[in-house]
């Protein structure tokens, strides 16, 4: 059993393709948690077992590994790089307390970088940057360091470097805090003299880490200006508060593929990367009011629901113990639900392999089967002290597509798989528009969408196809119009009759139609005014123009006649019809649409690009400002049927910087100049 000191729960964040999955495996193997390294090309890693991440050569949602190292138990979490899974990142962050930011040697500082950068930012949480791909061709140590150096600051400072031969090839690692030098030998680490030609690099580099330790307490700060040197367990300890406070950001080097540098990494991360309990209390909340939650092995059991998988094997709720500990026995409750939770078995998880264990201390991280009524998001807590972490701070989904089966008839099978989905990934969200009776589904964009059809045909056994999502239009009338409905009909026996005058005009009070009545005389008797009122309220479901719904009518009868037998409620409700039938198209009947209120968020470069294309979707620029970080702040109000596609062509525009919120404003008319093609596509539909 392990302690809460002794576990290191570290994400590896960065961009896609830059070598996440195969640290973690090259992690695993060194430590000799697997006996063989995995190959993305190959379906064979650890943490990307999903078949889904296996066909596509990606990672799809965070997975777990643990390892042991030297006494301790570091729990990885392998995070998603592609931009469409953030909401995976997302759930990674929450269980960690540390993240390793992985750059490749061949492609430098990428986006996926800058945005785990501000992730981390954003959280105070302490990091490491490790630099990948070292030995590969085109790879190059120094300009990427020189480059995060220039973008993020003095805080950068390498701990690991590559030896470079005459021919810059890389052929081991310096270890710069102890002073020795590494290669790899048949997948083991084998130290080998320090080059001569780097002593000069080597002290340039100890020389600013002593200036960083220095500024750690006053005690070091004093010993630094008198000229002592610091022995290596003061410069550890320096450092670990460093990297603590976030005023030093150390980067590491190495080969995930022939596992250099993996073994100086794992010593970092054991003596310089905080421990769970050093991170004194989380943000909670005990009723309505804010709390903190002391993070206290000897406490009440707490623990956070961090990220749910469904597969033919069960369900498993995986969590985070933020205070005491929890056993399958332990009483709980959901504080969300209020409902007490018998716990299932617990399990420590390495990709998709499960081990039973009998407890999970405060701040590991394990899993729990069959706890069929908790989410995402749920806290687990002691029923004496109950409290709620706050939900994962997901992005709002912004990319839309309808969704329905391929083959008719089987909606219901789809609407059921998407929805055990989304207990999985809380990230996207499932809707049924009433209007457009369309079953929309919303996300990051295109692949995280083309995921979930591929997992709804191999989990669930229903092919699905995306469509564009129909816009919800609206139309309405610009002038006042009278019009007659009359209704006769004689076939022997009883017939029918109902005449009626309606007076239809435009109203600015309600969307939804207003009925009033003005008859004088009996003309038309009071009891059939409901079947006139219920005539109108379903004939204004079809505007004249295209079949969308008519809104901000107002419909006063005014006259008719009625017969003493013949006449009746179906008689005058048909009446009513043809009346609006006859009215409303000469009323000049006009299309509205939905208009949005937009705030894009882009670099300062590509403002003019951004403002350009909301030009060309009909949007009207409202204001624009500038943040701290140099990013351009657009808002502006658009039509939603130019927005469907936006998510894609921003994140193409701004090389995935770009990013947007956007909600629904208000309707407005239709240019003439784009309402004929609107029209002409509603009719094409009906055919």
């Amino acid at each position: 059993m392990y302690t809460a000191n002794a576990i290191r729960n570290i994400c590896l964040l960065g961009h896609s393709g830059s070598g996440k999955t195969a640290l973690t495996e090259s992690l695993l193997y060194m430590t000799g948690a697997i006996d063989r390294i995995g190959k993305n090309a190959d379906g064979n890693t650890t943490c990307d077992y999903d078949p889904e991440e296996i066909r596509r050569n990606i990672s799809i949602s965070a997975a777990l590994a643990p390892l042991s190292y030297q006494g301790m138990k570091i729990n990885v979490l392998d995070a998603p790089g592609g931009f469409d899974f953030s909401g995976a990142v997302m759930e990674a962050l929450e269980a960690a307390d540390a993240a390793i930011l992985v750059c490749s040697a061949k492609d430098g500082i990428t986006v996926g970088l800058e945005k785990a950068w501000k992730y981390c930012e954003t959280r105070k949480m302490p990091r490491f940057i490790y630099v990948s791909k070292v030995d590969e061709e085109n790879s190059d140590f120094s300009a990427t360091l020189s480059s995060l150096q220039e973008k993020y600051g003095s805080r950068v400072s390498p701990l690991v470097v590559p030896i470079l031969n005459g021919a810059k090839k890389v052929t081991g690692v310096i270890d710069i805090l102890q002073g020795k030098a590494y290669q790899m030998e048949k997948n083991k680490q084998v130290e080998i003299p320090v080059p001569g030609d780097q002593a000069g690099e080597i002290e340039e580099i100890t020389d600013a880490l002593k200036e960083a330790v220095a500024e750690t307490s006053e005690e070091f700060m004093e010993k630094f200006f008198g000229g002592e040197d610091f022995t290596p367990e003061e410069m550890t300890q320096g450092m670990h508060k460093g990297v603590l406070e976030g005023i030093l950001v150390p980067v590491l080097c190495g080969s995930a593929m022939s596992c250099l540098g993996t073994l100086p990494l794992l010593e970092k991360i054991v003596s310089l990367l905080p421990d769970p309990t050093e991170k004194e209390s989380v943000k909670v909340t005990a009723g309505d009011a804010e709390a903190a939650l002391k993070i206290d092995p000897n406490g009440p059991a707490v623990a956070f629901v961090f990220k749910t998988v469904s597969d033919q094997y069960g369900k498993y709720s995986f969590v985070k113990v933020l205070s005491g500990a929890v056993t399958s026995d332990t009483p709980m409750v959901n504080a969300r639900t209020g409902d007490n939770e018998k716990l299932g078995r617990l399990y420590t998880m390495c990709g998709k392999k499960s081990t039973e264990v009998k407890e999970l201390c405060c701040g590991d991280i394990g899993a729990i089967g069959k706890m069929d009524r908790v989410k995402t998001g749920d806290t687990l807590c002691d029923f004496k002290n109950v409290v709620a972490k706050p939900p994962i701070p997901y992005a709002e989904p912004c990319y839309s597509m309808a969704i329905a089966p391929k083959t008719k008839g089987q909606d219901e099978k789809v609407a059921a798989g998407l929805n055990r989905l989304n207990e999985e990934d809380p990230s996207f969200s499932v809707s049924n528009n009433a209007e457009t009776h369309q079953l929309v589904v919303s996300g990051a964009g295109d692949q995280q969408l083309d995921v979930l059809v591929s997992k709804l045909k191999t989990r669930f056994g229903v092919e699905a196809v995306l469509s564009p999502a129909k816009v919800a239009y609206r139309e309405r009338i610009k002038k006042k119009v009278e019009a007659h409905g009359r209704h006769k009909k004689q076939t022997g026996g009883s017939g029918q009759f109902g005449d009626v005058w309606i007076r239809f005009e435009p109203q600015e009070e309600q969307e939804e139609m207003i009925f009033a009545e003005e008859v004088f005389g009996g003309s038309v008797p009071k009891n059939f005014y409901p079947a006139v009122e219920k005539g109108l309220r379903e004939a204004v479901q079809k505007g004249p123009l295209a079949g969308y719904p008519l809104v901000n009518l107002k419909a006063t009868l005014y006259d008719g006649s009625y017969h003493p037998v013949d006449s009746n409620e179906v008689a005058f409700k048909t009446a009513a019809n043809l009346a609006y039938k006859e009215g409303i198209p000469n009323a000049n009947p006009t299309l509205l649409e939905p208009i949005a209120s937009l705030k894009v968020t882009v670099p300062s470069d590509n403002m003019g690009d951004a403002i350009g294309d909301l030009n060309k979707r009909r949007g009207r620029v409202m204001g624009m400002e500038h943040d701290s970080e140099g990013n351009a702040i657009v808002e502006a109000e658009v039509p939603m049927a130019e927005m469907g596609s936006y998510a894609i062509d921003l994140r193409a525009m701004t090389q995935a910087r770009g990013s947007f919120t956007m909600k629904f404003e208000r309707y407005e008319e239709v240019p003439k100049i784009n309402q004929a093609k609107i029209i002409e596509a509603a009719k094409k539909e009906e055919e």
